[in-house]
């Protein structure tokens, strides 16, 4: 034949796509995924396999790896050595099984990253567990297969009395398809089973109630049920996991004590990640990370620095590092040799069908032996009721076969009973051994019958199956490891932030920025202050807010338009810095500023939302009522929360429970008292009604609006712009309807000037003042004596010394050493959960 004759042309595209797709097959069969219903991928079954093969049992010596190893080349995998070695040393390696399979004496690696030592020098043998996953296979429970050369056989699944494939779950890679698979717990798994055999039409939910989620050697928490729902229902699925972290106080710091990390991190990878972390201020308040994990157990120490708050830091640490990562649920596995994507019950029911087989397949087995035996003793039993003739036609006979055919011929004998008799050795001619002989068939008897309604009962089939279950449970069975915690598994952003007491500071050129309140501290009445805020030219603090980093704080435009910010998106800044532009935070038109606010704890609480309302007050008198619900949805673009007419301005907006009495003071120095049932609630886009006329001289306009909640303990403060103020009775401020012009409240001069600011204070409260030029001084309520209505009041800071003007005034509270804030009207609220601030600190 020429050589060009044995040349075959043919189609290279075609060639590729058979050759790719018998490839493929062949990884994905062959090596990546896992049975279902043994839940190994060949490489484990043979490993397995041939440690059985080899004696390598769990009450045996140790072997050396590499004998193991060799053995499973040579017989049934043919491939490279690292990747057999490497499958046996996962199914050693604590971290990394729910359930080790093979005990390993060595160095099998750490959860560190280290590898394990030469296959040379480590040792292993199987796992007492290991060998229930072959329990009666020398009882023809599964198919054997030849090996890749044909001189040996190897099983094609194991008969596996654990339902491995969810206890320790698989991972692996094909082509055009992957699995991975989490761990669980034993007790749970097999309870769930056991539920499925009791009613094979159980529901998915139904089984979540005994398989709760996944349970992986490591520990740690399984943060939120929705991602292991889904995975569950549909066989895909995101489980969270979170590390098991806790914050230890010491007299000088505190410490966060890692004890258990997520399935599969690397513990040195991790401290080296907090390290760099910390080192790059990407998080702040660590000073120290180290790993003092020894052989009681994990234990990683990270040092926080005095002043940063523990638990934002672990927040951010799970947000930023493997503290928390996720596990993305692939339940791919084979299925007759196919592979699918499967559920939770799906899973349980090929395997508790495997079983099945494997009992039924058992069975069939053990009672084809047991009618042996029974037929052998059948003739035994003959043979020892006529000893002495069996004597004689055996001594009688030339040969075996002689002694064999004469004893057939005789008692109508089979050959294999024939044969056994003519074997049966002299002590069994005695009468106990007859005796015996007879206790036995009985018992082979009944043992026949029971296998027999094994093979017909399937009740009795699934008890049996049941039964092996529960005994499994019993001796492997252990606590879960991975807490459940059930919820979100989403981060909230307020996690990150510790809920601290702030001033928020707003400058007349619209600067904006929060301040820690411990900045601050009291002085006494007549002081010349302290630096305060640094602004630029011609600019001063025209507002300061008291709020928490939780708080959300609800901005009101002069314009009329309402936006939202956490306090914890306001820029932190010091006592001196002067803030960032609220341009920038805010979409505030050009034209137009912040002149109120609110402080709301929560806008998701629909009790309190329906129950409260948002009173507004402008420029040229004019209130409005709305309920608080129609500004409970924050948009980026913000609001429209009030009409304004092209005269006018906000500049107070109050929160009220609708059963408040207000207060609203001019520039003049006179005040109106109403109760707020005068206002009626009016909706969002809506322009409100008089509530206070002011006079015709073209300068009045409202300076302020106050809530009255409890008129016996809280009395009227009044500040005028070079400083003077006073206290006054609320008493004195007799009620009128609304729309009136009110009466004197403070005896405006040349002297005192214009009114700046009415506020309700009690003794308890401090008062603080800053001027245009950014002086601050901060000064007790009780030092400021009660005064009649009419009078000009006393000086509360000295501005002489700086030709300077009033341009802010806060009320604040000291209840303890540490400062903290106050709600400048007192929290309406009736309920923790919604913490309001009822002023507008102007």
């Amino acid at each position: 034949m020429l050589e060009q004759d044995r040349i075959i042309k043919i189609n290279i595209e075609e060639e590729m796509k058979s050759s790719y797709i018998d490839y493929s097959m062949s990884v994905i069969v062959s090596r990546a995924l896992p049975d279902v219903r043994d839940g190994f991928k060949p490489v484990h079954r043979r490993i397995l396999f041939g440690m059985m093969g080899l004696g390598n049992t769990s009450d045996k010596p140790y072997k050396k790896s590499a004998r193991v190893v060799g053995e499973v080349l040579g017989k049934y995998h043919p491939h490279g050595d690292s990747s057999v070695y490497g499958a046996l040393v996962r199914m050693a390696q604590p971290w990394a099984m729910r359930y080790m399979l093979v005990d390993g004496q060595g160095n099998y690696g750490s959860v560190d990253g280290d590898s394990a030592a030469a296959m040379r020098y480590t040792e292993c043998r199987l796992q007492k567990i290991g060998e229930e996953m072959m329990q009666d296979l020398d009882k023809e429970t599964v198919d054997m297969q030849t090996n890749f050369d044909d001189s040996l056989l190897e099983p094609t699944v194991m008969p596996t009395r654990i339902p491995n494939l969810l206890v320790n779950g698989a991972s692996g890679i094909a082509v055009g398809m992957a699995t991975n698979m989490p761990t669980h717990n034993l007790s749970e798994v097999i309870d769930a089973c056991i539920a499925y055999i009791d009613n094979n039409d159980i529901d998915i939910e139904a089984l979540m109630t005994y398989v709760k989620a996944p349970d992986f050697p490591t520990g740690g928490y399984i943060y939120g049920m929705s991602g292991v729902r889904e995975a569950y229902l549909t066989g895909r699925g995101r489980v969270v996991m979170r590390a098991k972290a806790e914050i230890e106080t010491t007299s000088t710091h505190d410490k966060i004590i890692v004890t258990e990390i997520p399935y599969g991190v690397n513990k040195a990878e991790l401290i080296k990640s907090i390290a760099d972390l910390a080192n790059e201020k990407r998080i702040e308040g660590i000073s120290n990370a180290n790993d003092e994990s020894d052989r009681e157990g994990m234990r990683i120490v990270i040092d926080v620095k005095r002043d940063a708050n523990a638990s934002v830091v672990l927040n951010k640490l799970y947000k930023m590092t493997l503290l928390q990562t996720s596990f993305g649920v692939n339940n791919v596995a084979l299925v007759h040799g196919r592979p699918r994507l499967l559920n939770l019950k799906e899973l349980i029911k090929y395997f508790v069908e495997h079983r099945h087989d494997v009992v039924i397949r058992r069975t069939q087995y053990d009672l084809r032996k047991a009618k042996e035996r029974a037929h052998i003793l059948e003739g035994l039993i003959i043979a020892s009721d006529n000893i002495d003739e069996v004597i004689k036609i055996i001594r009688a006979a030339k040969t075996p076969n002689d002694a064999i055919s004469g004893l057939m011929e005789r008692f109508e004998l089979t050959e294999i009973q024939s044969r056994a008799i003519v074997e049966m050795r002299l002590r069994q001619l005695t009468g106990l051994m007859q005796d015996q002989l007879h206790a036995e068939y009985e018992e082979i008897q009944k043992q026949i019958a029971y296998l027999e309604e094994i093979l017909v009962n399937d009740e009795l089939c699934r008890k049996v199956i049941k039964d092996e279950l529960i005994e499994i449970k019993d001796k492997y069975g252990d606590e879960r490891r991975s807490e459940i915690v059930y919820s979100s598994e989403e981060f909230n952003p307020e996690d990150f932030y510790a809920d601290d007491e702030m001033i928020i500071t707003i400058s007349h050129m619209g600067y904006i920025k929060r301040t820690p309140l411990s900045e601050f501290r009291a002085q006494n009445r007549g002081g010349v202050g302290s630096k305060g805020t640094e602004t630029r030219d011609e600019d001063f603090v025209e507002h300061i807010y008291p709020a928490t980093m939780h708080n959300t704080m609800m901005f009101f435009t002069q314009k009329g338009k309402c936006y939202w910010l956490k306090v914890y998106e306001i820029p932190e800044g010091t006592k001196n810095s002067k803030g960032r532009a609220i341009q920038n935070l805010l979409n505030i038109d050009s034209d137009d500023a912040v002149n109120a606010y609110l402080r709301v704890k929560n806008l998701n609480d629909q009790d309190f939302i329906n129950s409260h309302y948002v009173l507004f007050c402008t420029k040229n008198g004019v209130i409005k009522k709305t309920l608080l619900e129609q500004y409970s949805r924050p948009r980026q673009n913000g609001v429209n929360a009030i009409t304004i007419r092209e005269d006018d301005r906000v500049i107070e907006v109050r929160m009220t429970n609708g059963n408040n009495e207000i207060i609203i003071a001019n520039r003049n120095g006179r005040a109106i008292r109403f109760h707020e049932n005068a206002v009626r609630v009016m909706g969002r886009t809506a322009t409100g009604v008089r509530g206070m006329t002011l006079d015709e001289d073209g300068q009045d306009e409202v300076v302020g609006m106050i809530c009255i909640k409890d008129p016996e303990a809280e009395t009227i403060m009044v500040v005028s712009e070079q400083g003077y103020g006073k206290r006054s009775d609320i008493e004195d401020y007799r009620k009128t309807n609304r729309g009136g012009k009110g009466v004197k409240t403070m005896n405006i001069t040349d002297k005192t000037g214009k009114l700046v600011t009415i506020k309700s204070v009690t003794d308890e409260n401090d008062l603080m003042i800053i001027n245009k030029s950014g002086i601050t001084i901060r000064l007790k309520v009780a030092d400021v004596r009660i005064m009649g209505r009419a009078t000009q009041g006393v000086r509360l800071i000295n501005l002489e010394k700086r030709n300077d003007e009033i341009g802010s005034v806060c009320k604040v509270t000291s209840e303890t050493e540490e400062d903290i804030i106050t709600e400048e009207d007192e929290n309406i609220s009736e309920t923790p959960q919604n913490e309001v601030n009822n002023e507008n600190e102007e």
